[in-house]
């Protein structure tokens, strides 16, 4: 797990909850902030976007990876997730949205009081890396 200062996850953990604030959850009314730290410092906020169609709902940590891989950032060492008093942490998809840019990315769960952290391997011990041809994806 890369070493975060207290400032650091306090700071990551206040755009999270600022994040939360532009969700649009009018169907579940579970409002969701994330805030992804690139490894050059950057802070990338993101909500989360429900759907009449769920199917169409996009994660809050999702959010926040898509506008940072969108300003050309592929590296990132945190993420922290806000959703109010509870505590919870990002769902499948979004572990191996996160997984396909940095594997080892720690994530920050806030709860009522503190937070708990994660090394994203931990949360998704065998995500999904690599097709079974020989061809190596493109590094765009």
């Amino acid at each position: 797990m890369k070493l975060l200062d207290k400032k650091t996850i306090e700071d990551l953990l206040h755009c999270a909850r600022e994040a939360r604030k532009a969700a649009y959850a009018p169907y579940s009314g579970f409002c969701v902030g994330a805030a992804l730290l690139s490894c050059d410092g950057r802070i990338f906020k993101g909500c989360n976007v429900e759907n009449i169609s769920f199917g169409v709902t996009n994660c809050a940590e999702r959010t926040a990876l898509f506008t940072a891989v969108s300003d050309g950032c592929r590296d990132f060492e945190a993420i922290a997730i806000a959703a109010g008093d509870e505590t919870i942490l990002p769902c499948g998809i979004c572990r191996q949205a996160l997984a396909e840019f940095s594997p080892d990315i720690t994530v920050i769960c806030a709860k009522k009081d503190g937070y708990e952290r994660f090394k994203l391997s931990e949360l998704l011990p065998h995500g999904f890396d690599n097709f079974s041809t020989k061809e190596k994806k493109p590094n765009v």
